[in-house]
């Protein structure tokens, strides 16, 4: 039986790794041994927050592969300790942020608004800091889904976000729904719109951003093209219904992203089936499983399902979609989504080569 000495300790953690770069803890100054003894394991391991909805379950791996190699041991500490790293400055906009993420669709109607809003507000509970645009230039529902409303003000020469109180913070929100007047058609053609999103994405003053998430305007347009091109997208996941209709559309969506080299993190599939709050039957109203047999099929993950739940609609008419998280029936779904894909992204990062380490002259 080993010795639970800190050698032994670091050892054992060896395959722990910081879930934003890849690289184990302990190689980073991330893993700190309080205590290493016949009687007390106390350890810190120190993650920021861009993969802060994998706090815990990074915790207590390291606590279960503790107690799998010191079984003697009566006492076993981790804790998490907040770790700063500052984003860097991203593509030719010099957007401060980690990761950006856009939630598109094939077609309209699939609920990919709901979904990129409750991404966002998924990610900002969890801690990490998360910004919101609205890019859907002709249709912007986010500012109703999370009952925002106003004209954002100028400062320095930035615009000033909407932001949504989370917790002890807020989030940035931006749309173009705060800048015409309700009910107002915005009819652009496509050099109009390139300068829109350019401007929202690199004028508004977002501040350091561990997710930034994109809401799409639907179908296979040019705003992928112009994000692409303005900056380096960690990738997109793409929103869809089980009906086979949908589905075409989703490939066809799918097919664009990659078209100009945006990763496909994955597929969520929105209105899955409804259960009847009477007698809890399931009902398959536009079919089962075909958004899951479709990642399958393209080699992408599949994030998760949610359900047709009559709260979710009700909470996006009242502008309350943050609610969804305190619905028990609901969070569970949303919250597997987001796990999912921050999940997939850490283990993304885990697999790719180090970075040769270069002599300093």
């Amino acid at each position: 039986m080993p010795v639970p000495d800190n050698a032994a300790v670091a050892s054992t953690l060896a395959d722990i790794r910081d879930p934003e770069t890849g690289r184990p803890l302990a190689e980073t100054g991330q893993l700190q041994i309080a205590a290493a003894s016949d009687t007390v394991i106390a350890v810190a391991i120190k993650l920021t927050t861009h993969a802060a909805i994998l706090w815990q379950a990074t915790r207590a791996r390291a606590e279960e592969l503790l107690r799998a190699a010191f079984p003697s041991v009566s006492s076993v500490t981790v804790t998490v300790e907040p770790h700063d790293r500052p984003p860097g400055k991203l593509g030719q906009i010099g957007l401060e942020a980690k990761s950006v993420i856009a939630v598109g669709s094939g077609k309209g109607g699939v609920g990919k608004s709901t979904i990129a809003t409750s991404l966002a507000l998924g990610l900002a509970r969890a801690g990490s800091r998360t910004g919101l645009l609205d890019a859907d230039v002709y249709g912007p529902s986010v500012p109703h889904l999370l009952g925002l409303s106003g004209r954002p003000q100028i400062e320095d020469g930035k615009i000033v976000p909407m932001r949504l109180p989370i917790g002890d913070g807020t989030m940035p929100v931006m749309s173009m729904g705060f800048l015409v007047p309700p009910g107002e058609a915005v009819v652009w053609r496509g050099p109009m719109l390139h300068g829109a999103i350019t401007q929202m994405l690199r004028d508004t003053a977002w501040g350091p951003l561990d997710y930034l998430v994109i809401d799409m305007p639907p179908g296979t347009g040019d705003i992928a093209l112009t994000l692409s091109q303005v900056l380096p997208l960690t990738g997109a996941v793409v929103v869809c219904t089980p009906q086979d209709v949908a589905l075409l559309d989703a490939t066809k969506a799918i097919a664009m992203f990659r078209k100009v080299n945006i990763p496909v993190l994955g597929m969520v599939e929105n209105m899955s089936f409804f259960a009847c709050p009477g007698c809890q039957k399931r009902y398959d109203i536009f079919g089962s499983g075909g958004a899951k047999r479709t990642a399958q099929e393209l080699e992408i993950p599949f994030l998760g399902e949610l359900p047709i739940q009559i709260p979710i609609r009700e909470h996006g008419d009242a502008g309350q979609t943050a609610t969804n998280y305190d619905d028990p029936a609901t969070r569970p779904y949303l919250e597997a989504i987001c796990t999912r894909l921050v999940g997939n992204l850490a283990a993304a990062t885990a697999a790719r080569p180090p970075l040769p380490s270069l002599p300093v002259l």
